[in-house]
């Protein structure tokens, strides 16, 4: 049946020309300006649907094409109208082009998804088992199967709330999933659980915020698509790193109906002094490779919306290993990523953004360009330049590894951080100078382009590997439940179970397990740059030895708060962790600290000292079996470029992963009277504050960190 004769549609002349600007379903106060690009497309028709979603009850072909943008008004249209396209033009996948008006299509700039996807056949462009494959086409309709757009109110009173933006060396990432941190939250109501509400009630909010941290970073709540391979698993997408809609939240995340519950959300934690940070993905889409769904941008205009391969256009660039690249490199692209951003900065007021596989968004068509043209537009930006923009920079393109590689303005997650601090405490060989690095914000990375330590966002744990718990009681990866034969997540994981594989009983092994989880926590949060927190991970969550829970919809991945115990003890002790690093200056500085001396100044900012006391030479960074290690930062050390010594508090930190007792000879430096302990992992509860001689002898148990801080003369 022809598009023209399908039974219950209804067509009215009631349309005018409306605008080009902005682009999306905007609401005037009048009426509703409707705006989609496609540069290939000979003919756009807008869909609109009763408010049950079921029927169509008009279709109106957009009147108007002004530069590259189809467009029309209408000014009977109000906010909580569903609606969706059906574009024309040419099938010719060999041409890079995928029109087919059968298929429904959401609008790329929609605020909010209704309804769930449904697979099946009809969603998909060709016909599946056909022998031409895709080249074929397929006339089945898809409008059964879809979701709707809608039409929003923005309207919202935000009263006295403003934006926090914590300063950077105050910062401290809480790294969480919307759903899964309050799925089993005795204080969350059942309806509020999984969703935004549930983060609004106080004893979460309360809790976060007596952490210390400073910033809640959430996993994917833009819109997202459930894998057809997971749903007939009987899983879901739990991670969210599938996007379908840049501009809506994930309906899943709603308790109710209106998206405005999200900037209720982050006017909560801004009123508790929280940043909301979102982990966004903007290098792929949910609709995969030539044999993927045709859900928007494939209808749309598949040769603008994806990087297609140059002499075979009807195959995908696939660099970011899910079948498709969203291509910034052309201009009403990158406009589309900018708009987004800029709309959840000022719309919606979240305060900075973790990009998944960032590499992908300083691809050029001849490879990464720290030039390139989104991270140009975001340095200059006069809203973007303003939140923080943090890159996960990798992806799976050649030369995709770009670790110290973005240009200033940006801070990076430091996989060189997490990967030497679980070598160096489990014990590995020849990691001092490496660690020693890592410890003072990885400058060799870094420091260039007046770039400060706080571009390195240093992490142990983040919600792709293992847990904290399981990190030191697997020495391999669990991952059956994901239905993938454990051949899914990675191997190197540098983890070690101490003695026995999981869950143990052992009082011995249990005991180093608390210690080293202490030592990684205290590495981190007494470590120059950024650090970030795998939420659960002071709770000691367990993934039962799952390192790729991205499927687990479910108490594998959801925290239990269960907060007796050793988790009680863990908890406090990072509470005491944080508020340790905020109370000392030092642990935080702006500038990178060199362990040079100082003729001007008489001072050595750092100082790195052998158990004996003496300072390190050649012959002990050298050393493979050396594991031992002193870290003396002097209060003096210049704050700033002014040539001007400090006032802080010098610091003492010694590290032994030995797995024998180790004794450290405490220094004697100046403008001190000795040392006082206040923190030594080998116990969970605060130290005495005893003060200890210079020259003394410090007794430190096997794998434990010791943080000391000098007791200055008056």
């Amino acid at each position: 049946m022809a598009v023209d004769e399908q039974p219950g549609v209804i067509r009215r002349s009631r349309v005018r020309e409306g605008w080009p600007f902005p682009l999306g379903a905007t609401w005037d106060g009048l009426g509703v300006n409707f705006a989609l690009f496609s540069a290939h497309a000979t003919r756009v028709e807008l869909c609109l649907f009763d408010a049950s979603g079921t029927q169509e009850v008009e279709r109106i072909e957009l009147p108007e094409y002004t530069d590259e943008v189809w467009h029309g008004y209408l000014p009977d249209a109000r906010p909580g109208q569903l609606y969706a396209y059906r574009v024309h033009g040419p099938y010719e996948p060999e041409a890079g082009h995928r029109f087919n008006p059968h298929k429904l299509l959401l609008d790329p700039y929609a605020k909010q998804l209704v309804g769930e996807l449904v697979w099946d056949e009809a969603l998909f462009g060709y016909t599946i088992g056909h022998a031409d494959g895709d080249l074929s086409f397929d006339s089945r309709d898809s409008a059964p199967f879809m979701p709707r757009c809608r039409v929003i109110d923005p309207a919202f009173t935000w009263g006295r709330s403003r934006g926090v933006q914590q300063p950077w060396d105050r910062t401290v990432i809480y790294e969480t999933h919307v759903r899964g941190y309050t799925m089993r939250h005795p204080a969350v109501p059942e309806a509020l659980r999984g969703t935004f509400s549930g983060l609004m009630v106080n004893e979460v909010v309360d809790y976060i915020r007596s952490l210390g941290v400073s910033s809640v970073e959430l996993l994917p709540i833009h819109a997202f698509v459930d894998d057809q391979h997971l749903l007939e698993r009987g899983l879901r997408n739990y991670w969210g790193y599938n996007t379908l809609g840049f501009f809506a939240p994930h309906s899943r995340y709603l308790s109710g109906c209106n998206v405005n519950e999200f900037k209720q959300m982050v006017a909560c934690y801004h009123a508790a002094d929280l940043e909301v940070i979102l982990d966004v993905v903007y290098n792929h889409t949910a609709e995969g490779n030539h044999l993927g769904p045709t859900l928007s941008f494939k209808g749309i205009d598949n040769a603008s919306y994806y990087r297609l391969l140059p002499d075979e256009p009807r195959h995908y660039i696939d660099d970011t290993g899910t079948g498709n690249t969203l291509n910034l490199s052309h201009p009403r692209v990158l406009q589309m990523v900018t708009d987004s951003l800029r709309y959840w900065a000022s719309e919606m007021r979240v305060d900075g953004f973790r990009f998944d596989l960032a590499t992908i968004l300083g691809r050029e068509p001849h490879g990464f360009d720290e030039g390139g043209g989104f991270l140009d537009s975001c340095r200059q930006d006069p809203v973007l330049s303003q939140v923080k923009l943090i890159a996960e920079p990798w992806d799976c393109g050649p030369g995709g590894y770009q670790v110290g590689g973005f240009p200033p303005g940006w801070a990076e997650w430091n996989d060189h951080f997490r990967d030497t601090s679980r070598a160096f405490w489990r014990g590995d060989e020849g990691q001092l100078a490496e660690f020693a690095s890592r410890l003072m914000g990885s400058a060799d990375l870094f420091d260039r382009r007046g770039r400060r330590p706080f571009a390195s966002i240093n992490f142990v744990t983040a919600h792709d590997g293992f847990t904290l718990h399981d990190l030191v009681a697997y020495d391999d990866k669990h991952n059956q439940a994901n239905g993938e034969e454990n051949r899914d997540g990675h191997d190197h994981n540098l983890s070690w179970n101490h003695g026995e594989e999981g869950p143990t009983d052992d009082p011995e092994i249990h005991s180093l397990r608390l210690r080293q989880i202490r030592n990684f926590l205290a590495t981190l949060l007494l470590s120059q740059g950024t650090p970030m927190l795998l939420a659960g991970d002071e709770l000691l969550r367990t993934q039962r030895g799952n390192n790729n829970a991205y499927c687990q919809d479910n108490e594998i991945s959801w925290l239990d708060w269960n907060l007796e115990g050793d988790a009680h003890d863990m908890i406090e002790y990072l509470r005491r962790l944080i508020a340790l690093r905020l109370r000392y200056p030092i642990l935080r500085r702006g500038r990178f600290l060199s362990g040079e001396y100082n003729e001007e100044m008489g001072l050595r900012e750092v100082t790195w000292l052998a158990p004996d006391g003496s300072e390190m030479d050649v012959q002990r960074w050298e050393d493979p079996a050396a594991r031992s290690l002193g870290l003396l930062l002097d209060g003096r050390a210049r704050p700033s470029g002014i040539r001007r010594a400090g006032d802080d508090r010098s610091l003492l930190i010694l590290f032994n992963a030995n797995p024998e007792p180790s004794s450290f000879c405490l220094p004697d430096v100046p403008r001190g009277n000795g040392w006082v302990c206040r923190l030594d992992t080998s116990r969970s509860a605060a130290p005495d504050a005893d003060l200890r001689a210079f020259g003394e002898e410090y007794a430190m148990l096997g794998r434990s960190l010791v943080m000391l801080e000098l007791e200055q003369t008056p």
